[in-house]
């Protein structure tokens, strides 16, 4: 299935394990497993959920997600009752009726037909209606789409505290301010920033053993982060935020492990 192999490829892109991931998010390490390897259907806050820890952009992952589930719910296979044939009129002059009474007996076998057929197709569609997901093609009702869930903090009370776990990273609500800046020990850095939230942290990947960053904004205290270990150097870390309700002012520094040689840059 294609929506597995992307979701495996956007694991693997975070570098993290089942384990970590279920951590991470709202989903136990099993159901990962079943998600990645197309066991089970997804529910499409985990593929959101998977591209925001990714920092990628979830449109094409909710392309295939949608594919995907037309095909579990069973939409794209939906297939029309049969209609029984009508009943054979009896052939003239049969129990003595011709002419006009004959008629008359042909349109009341027609009439019981067609009201047989009826009911047939309400006792066959009605168990379907009772499981079924409706079409989303032409919807009678179409409901509203699911609001966002309200973030964790904003401004100042989002001082020191996780983006994903307040919410404040999930796609749509956060950007990268300026270019991705690599390090002299080729470290990725860069600021992140959320509106919604108020607040802005640092991202830093492709680190090493003992790297630093740090993020700052006016008026609140720095937050920072250490790489302490190889399980951390092939993922994407983060600080915890500062609040910040503009984008202007805001610094992150690294410091290559060692201490000496850091580089700062500004939104």
């Amino acid at each position: 299935m294609a929506l597995a192999e992307s979701l495996r490829e956007m694991r693997a892109r975070t570098g993290l394990s089942l384990a970590a991931l279920a951590e991470r998010t709202a989903y136990s390490k099993s159901s990962w497993e079943r998600y990645v390897n197309g066991k089970k259907p997804v529910p499409r806050q985990a593929v959101e959920a998977l591209c925001a820890i990714a920092g990628e952009s979830p449109g094409r992952l909710l392309a295939l997600w949608e594919l995907a589930d037309a095909e579990w719910s069973g939409r794209a296979r939906q297939t029309r009752p049969a209609v029984p044939p009508l009943p054979a009129p009896a052939p003239a002059g049969a129990g003595g009726t011709t002419g006009a009474d004959g008629r008359a007996r042909r349109r009341r076998l027609f009439r019981v037909g067609v009201g047989a057929a009826a009911l047939v197709a309400a006792a066959v569609t009605a168990p379907v209606w009772g499981w079924s997901r409706p079409s989303t093609e032409q919807p009678t009702n179409p409901a509203s789409p699911a609001p966002d869930p309200a973030p964790g903090c904003q401004g100042k009370a989002c001082d020191g505290k996780d983006p994903d776990a307040m919410l404040c990273g999930l796609p749509g609500r956060v950007d990268s301010l300026g270019p991705q800046h690599r390090t002299g020990t080729g470290a990725g850095v860069e600021i992140r920033y959320s509106e919604v939230c108020a607040a802005a942290w640092g991202r830093i990947w492709h680190a090493r053993i003992g790297d630093t960053i740090e993020i700052s904004a006016p008026g609140t205290r720095p937050r920072g982060i250490v790489v302490r270990d190889t399980a951390d150097t092939g993922v994407y870390r983060f600080t915890p935020m500062v609040g910040a309700r503009d984008r202007t002012g805001l610094r992150l520094c690294f410091v290559p492990a060692g201490g000496t040689g850091e580089e700062c840059f500004d939104s």
